[in-house]
C-alpha cells in the first residue's frame, strides 16, 4: 500500500473517530446530574427565572434536535458559549491553551532526547549492572501515580526544602516569568513517558544489533557510533514514534492532574471548573478538541511509522 492511500483511509478514520468522540460526548453531558439553568440562576433560583433560562440556552427543546444543531455548529468551527461567563467557548480555550501548550510542547522537547539516551544507554550495557540498575529505577517510577509523585515533589522539594515554587499562584498564567514554576510539573510529567519510552528504545536496538544487517555493518568495519546511530536506532524507531503519540495523549489527561496540583491556570483547570459549574458547551468543546489533537497525533504518527518500517503491518 502506497503512503498517499494510506494516509486517505486513517484520514477518513479519524473522522469517524472525532465524529463518534463528539456524538458521546454529547450524550454524557446531556446525563450529568443536575440542571445548567438552576446552577446559572444561583443559591435561591426563581422558578421563572429558570424557565426563562431553560427557554433563552434552548434546554426546552428536545435532545435530538439540539445534538444536530450542536454538530452542526462545531462543524463550521462553532462550539457555542459558555454557560457562566458567556464568553464563546472557543474564546475560552484559546485563553486557557498557554500553559497548558507551553507544558505539553516541553516535555515533548525534553522527553525525545532523555528517553532515547536513557534506552541507548541501557541497550549498549545490556545485561550489565548499568543496564539492571536503569531498569530497577525505571520500573520503580513507573509504579508511582501522577498525583502522588507530584504531591510528594511539593512536599519535598516546594515546602521543605523551599528549592522551586510549590505552585503557580501569582504568576498570572505566564509560566515563563517564573521558569523555576515549570521545573516540579515537569519533572511528575516527563516521569512516566520517560520510562515507557526508554524501555521500547532499548528493546529495539536490542534486537536490531542482533540483525542481519547490523552483521554485516559490522563486518564491513564501520565505526560503533555510526552502527548504533545510523543502522540501529532508525530501525528502532518505529515502534517508539507510535508510544510517542500514545504518550501526547497521555500527556492530555496528565497535564490535568499537574495543573490541579500546582495550581496551573490551563485547559484542565478550566475543564475541572466547567464541570464543577456544569458549563456543558465548555466541556464539550475541551473534548471535542482533545480527541482532534489525540486523532491527528496518531495520523502523524501512523504515518511516520509507515515510512520507518514500510514493509510491517501497522494498526489500520
Amino acid at each position: 500500500m502506497s503512503l498517499p492511500r494510506y494516509a486517505g483511509r486513517r484520514l477518513l478514520l479519524g473522522l469517524a473517530q472525532v465524529a463518534g468522540v463528539a456524538t458521546v460526548v454529547f450524550v454524557l453531558t446531556e446525563a450529568l446530574p443536575g440542571d445548567a439553568a438552576v446552577v446559572i440562576a444561583g443559591d435561591q433560583p426563581d422558578p421563572d427565572r429558570i424557565a426563562a433560562i431553560r427557554a433563552q440556552l434552548e434546554l426546552d427543546r428536545p435532545v435530538w434536535q439540539r445534538y444536530l444543531d450542536w454538530l452542526a455548529d462545531v462543524l463550521r468551527g462553532d462550539l457555542g458559549v459558555s454557560l457562566v461567563s458567556g464568553r464563546p467557548v472557543v474564546d475560552v480555550l484559546t485563553g486557557n491553551a498557554g500553559p497548558t501548550v507551553l507544558l505539553a510542547v516541553a516535555t515533548l522537547l525534553l522527553l525525545v532526547p532523555m528517553a532515547v539516551g536513557v534506552g541507548m544507554l541501557a541497550a549498549r550495557r545490556a545485561g550489565g549492572r548499568l543496564d539492571r540498575g536503569l531498569s530497577a529505577v525505571v520500573v520503580g517510577l513507573y509504579a508511582v501515580p501522577e498525583f502522588a509523585l507530584a504531591i510528594l515533589l511539593v512536599a519535598l522539594f516546594g515546602v521543605h526544602l523551599g528549592w522551586f515554587p510549590p505552585t503557580a499562584v501569582g504568576t498570572g498564567g505566564n509560566l515563563l516569568a517564573q521558569p523555576a514554576v515549570l521545573v516540579l510539573p515537569l519533572v511528575v510529567l516527563l516521569a512516566r513517558p520517560i520510562c515507557s519510552l526508554s524501555r521500547l528504545t532499548r528493546a529495539g536496538l536490542i534486537e536490531a544489533a542482533g540483525s542481519a544487517y547490523m552483521a554485516h555493518a559490522r563486518r564491513l568495519g564501520l565505526p560503533r557510533p555510526r552502527l548504533w546511530l545510523g543502522h540501529a536506532l532508525p530501525n528502532a524507531l518505529a515502534p517508539v514514534v507510535q508510544q510517542l503519540a500514545r504518550t501526547t495523549d497521555w500527556l492530555l489527561g496528565g497535564v490535568i492532574v499537574v495543573e490541579a496540583v500546582f495550581v496551573i491556570p490551563g485547559l484542565g483547570t478550566a475543564l475541572v471548573d466547567a464541570v464543577t459549574t456544569r458549563d456543558v458547551p465548555t466541556i464539550q468543546g475541551l473534548c471535542v478538541l482533545i480527541a482532534v489533537v489525540t486523532v491527528v497525533v496518531n495520523l502523524v504518527a501512523d504515518l511516520v511509522a509507515f515510512r520507518l518500517a514500510p514493509r510491517t503491518q501497522v494498526a489500520r
